[in-house]
């Protein structure tokens, strides 16, 4: 699916014709720009569909039908489409090429290396690329390694200014830019005990790097061990695919992986897409294979999509004593064979240079581009992740203003029937006698009793529908989930041994699916119950009413059972087994526990919206009925006093027909528009896992 299509489609919602034409020439086929055009039509694409809703936005307050629930929902779809980034990680255990890849694919056009990637200088922290709207500026921020000694989570601590150190970046001097760059690579020596304080000692990385003691001397100092000065790096720069959303993530290697349970737990698994750099002049290391099975597949749910593996440095298969075809043969096998090694389709193995592409990009070099066979990378970002991406944004955000709109178009329609009767009364008065308008008032006078029945049928099933909600909500209480959370606490910090920690991990998971389970129980009986009673509604006193979503469990239950998969990895992992105890146990609380927490904390919110969703349509239509039964009796009133009146009557509510018809023609076009934007669908996209919580 290609995104500038899709995008060229709806581009109309806001009258502008260059838009559209801005759009469709950003369908340039597979051309190096392709990726940078398919982001910018993305961009597009998104802003048609804010300027959709807002535009719903404003006719709900025109016609006093907005609500805060309505005002709530709107907010956070905008929001959510404001602040949604596109994440793209990339990881690969040291010398392989990974920043340089970055490099070639996003920065070329500065005619030099912005991220370092020289012999030697390897990033050493993990580090986002993104563009800060809110400050609109560019800055470099770090995070002393010595915050892993917090028990406050790496979320978390992204709110709190005080903790980092903020360096700003002047883009207009591209060699002071790459110089302050250089800081996040930036080691230090720290003694062992240290290093084991911060969960960063490792065996063989002590005995590579101690420089000082031999321990058989007692004078001699502790021994030294190199670590990294910063733990995060958050650097905000004004390139355009960043300002459009793109996020860069910059992962070390697997020794930052392994000490840093954040990033396999939480951040790599939801990116969109995650690169894994291998070096064609080594293969499948052991490391490498270590990093794939243990930090990437497994915490993606053993799930390939959104998979790539790039076999970087193809450059040095280029052996100019062979023939091309040679070559390229060699490069094949070695595709074939990583492949194998990693357990994926050989099409999701692409061999590039990254080193080659960035000069030839430098150069203007299309010949050495090809050969470097970094377009072949940037397509499958443009044609499979970013389309991807859309389908998640549609089913989570857009997906849910649908339903608001069919919601208020619903009451609009059967307004709309009532007055159609109204309207062929009147015109059938003309001439008449008294008594057929004293009939006419007669039978008002009978729907007008049917409706009092109505509302005392409504607080009847209301009173039942608060009950049946207390108990759902019983189920979601988080300070249910607080107590569970402590007991956990104080159990595995009482452990005394690593199998009495893991133990605590999953009965405190298998707690919280059992919660999940009875919150499943409840919604469906309370969805049961409001079934029958909107079919009641519509049997009896003729009410119209679409029938409400279900409530949308089955996000929160991938989510814990995603967040559980995650536990048993993190239970049976080495760092778990190897770690000192009191680090893991902060660890599986700052990584997982508080993820866990959130997810019932979304899911209570979720449920209090969706509970005044069930309700709020029937409260609106009794509401419009009464009005309209009123109406029509002061109508026929007023008939009966003159039958000079029937013209005039019969003129005014065909006005009101006009003005009706003109309001509900308005929703019909943003839902005609919404239904251009959708993306085309791709039964090879499987969004469910990955769906977020905002705006469902």
């Amino acid at each position: 699916m290609h995104i500038a299509g899709t995008a060229a489609a709806c581009a109309g919602v806001n009258g502008k014709e260059t838009m559209a034409t801005n759009i469709q020439k950003m369908n340039i086929g597979l051309q190096e720009a392709e990726f940078k055009g398919q982001m910018q039509a993305f961009a597009d694409w998104k802003a048609a569909l804010t300027t959709t809703i807002n535009q719903f936005h404003v006719w709900l307050n025109q016609h006093d039908l907005a609500n805060p629930e309505l005002e709530l929902r709107i907010y956070d779809a905008i929001k959510a489409l404001n602040n949604d980034q596109l994440s793209i990680a990339f990881v690969a255990e040291f010398s392989r090429g990974k920043t340089e890849l970055i490099n070639a694919i996003f920065f070329a056009e500065y005619g030099r290396r912005l991220l370092p990637s020289d012999a030697g200088r390897t990033t050493m922290c993990p580090t986002e690329l993104f563009y800060d709207l809110e400050v609109d500026e560019a800055y470099i921020k770090l995070l002393p390694i010595e915050t892993r000694l917090s028990d406050i989570s790496l979320s978390e601590l992204k709110n709190e200014e005080n903790y980092w150190t903020n360096l700003p970046l002047n883009i207009d001097a591209p060699e002071q830019m790459a110089e302050t760059f250089r800081e996040i690579v930036k080691t230090k020596m720290v003694s062992q005990e240290d290093a084991e304080k911060l969960g960063l000692f490792n065996t063989d990385s002590f005995n590579a790097n101690n420089t000082q003691g031999t321990g058989d001397d007692p004078d001699a100092p502790p021994p030294q061990t190199e670590i990294p000065v910063w733990r995060h790096a958050l650097i905000s720069f004004p390139h355009t695919l960043l300002k459009q959303g793109l996020v860069i993530l910059d992962t070390p290697g697997l020794n930052a992986l392994g000490s840093e349970p954040e990033l396999t737990l939480n951040m790599l698994p939801s990116a969109q897409a995650v690169i894994f750099v291998l070096s064609a002049d080594t293969g499948v290391t052991r490391s490498d294979l270590d990093m794939w099975q243990n930090h990437i597949v497994a915490f993606r749910n053993n799930k390939q999509k959104g998979l790539v593996a790039v076999l970087n440095k193809i450059d040095t298969l280029w052996d100019e004593m062979k023939e091309t075809e040679e070559v390229a043969f060699t490069i094949a096998e070695q595709c074939k064979a990583t492949a194998n090694l990693l357990g994926i389709d050989s099409k999701n193995v692409f061999p590039v240079s990254a080193q080659k592409a960035l000069l030839a990009k430098t150069r203007n070099d299309h010949e050495l581009l090809a050969r470097s066979n970094l377009i072949a990378l940037e397509n499958l970002l443009a044609n499979e992740i970013l389309p991807d991406k859309q389908n998640i944004i549609w089913e989570n955000t857009v997906a849910g203003v649908q339903i608001l709109i069919t919601d208020a178009y619903a009451p609009l329609a059967n307004q709309m029937e009532d007055l159609e009767q109204q309207v062929n009364e009147l015109a059938s008065l003309r001439g008449n006698n008294e008594e057929v308008v004293q009939h006419l008032l007669q039978k008002a006078k009978e729907k007008k009793a049917v409706y009092y029945e109505c509302v005392k049928s409504f607080q009847l099933n209301r009173r039942k529908l608060a009950l049946q909600a207390k108990s759902m909500f019983n189920a979601l209480d988080i300070n249910a989930i607080d107590r569970v959370i402590e007991r956990t606490r104080k159990s595995m910090s009482g452990s005394w041994t690593t199998g009495g920690i893991k133990n605590g991990m999953l009965v405190f998971f298998d707690s919280l699916r059992d919660a999940m389970q009875i919150i499943s129980r409840q919604s469906v009986e309370t969805r049961a119950l409001v079934d029958n009673i909107y079919q009641k509604f519509n049997k009896e006193f003729g009410l119209k009413i679409p029938p409400p979503r279900e409530f949308p469990l089955h996000i929160f239950s991938n989510d814990l059972d995603q967040l559980y998969l995650k536990s048993e990895e993190f239970r049976n992992s080495s760092f778990t087994t190897m770690s000192e105890q009191s680090f893991v146990v902060k660890k599986f609380f700052i990584s997982l526990v508080s993820h866990a927490r959130q997810i019932f904390i979304d899911a209570n919110k979720e449920a209090d919206t969706w509970m005044k969703e069930l309700i709020n349509p029937l409260v609106s239509q009794i509401q419009d009925k009464r009005k309209g039964i009123e109406q029509h009796m002061k109508t026929l009133s007023k008939i009966r006093e003159s039958k000079n009146s029937v013209e005039g009557q019969h003129k005014l509510l065909q006005q009101k027909q006009r003005d009706l018809e003109a309001k509900v023609s308005t929703l019909k076009q943003m839902q005609q528009t919404l239904e251009e934007c959708a993306p085309s669908q791709n039964p090879d996209i499987d969004t469910e896992p990955m769906k977020s919580r905002e705006a469902v």
